[in-house]
């Protein structure tokens, strides 16, 4: 039984943002300033079980990092938008472009850049450790915090009620 509060089994997609959510808010910097990010093993499986399974994903960050591309391209995310200063847009002209609905569509963010994006989808998600307004838009709240596993909490779900979590041919393998 799913601990979100929405019809699952309606979701076709779902956009992530990247600091906050799929690595944690505090992120080591390189020696010549380069931001580092983490990322967590769990989320990975699931994202690359998600589009297996059919989802459609998207990254859609205001950072730019190398590593972003070279991570979620290689789990078998297409559409990775990076340097966004405005989300909602890039939300939009993607769930345009793959003829996707608001209610099918999942948004997870952390912070006031993603509010928009957030209030333009019907599944709203944020890690534990969310800014405050962030929370207080939320369809559904991750016990966990970003980095530490939101992807895979919400996918599991998605998939459980899709029917497609341990029981997808590819289940059992990267």
């Amino acid at each position: 039984m799913s601990s979100i509060p929405y019809p699952l089994d309606k979701i076709r997609a779902i956009a992530f943002d990247v600091d906050g959510v799929l690595s944690p808010s505090t992120i080591p910097m390189s020696a010549t300033g380069q931001p580092l990010r983490m990322v967590n093993i769990k989320d990975g499986y699931a994202l690359q079980l998600a589009v297996k399974c059919g989802l459609q994903l998207a990254i859609i960050t205001g950072g730019t990092c190398e590593a972003n591309e070279v991570r979620y391209s290689s789990l078998g995310v297409q559409s990775i938008f990076q340097g966004v200063a405005k989300k909602l847009p890039v939300l939009q002209l993607w769930m345009e472009s793959m003829g996707l609905k608001a209610e099918e569509v999942a948004y997870v963010g952390d912070d006031i850049p993603d509010y928009e994006a957030m209030q333009a989808v019907g599944l709203s998600v944020a890690p534990a450790d969310s800014a405050p307004e962030i929370k207080e838009i939320a369809v559904y709240i991750s016990p966990v915090a970003g980095g530490y596993g939101v992807a895979r909490d919400l996918l599991e779900q998605v998939l459980k009620a899709q029917g497609h979590w341990m029981t997808h041919a590819k289940a059992f393998g990267w």
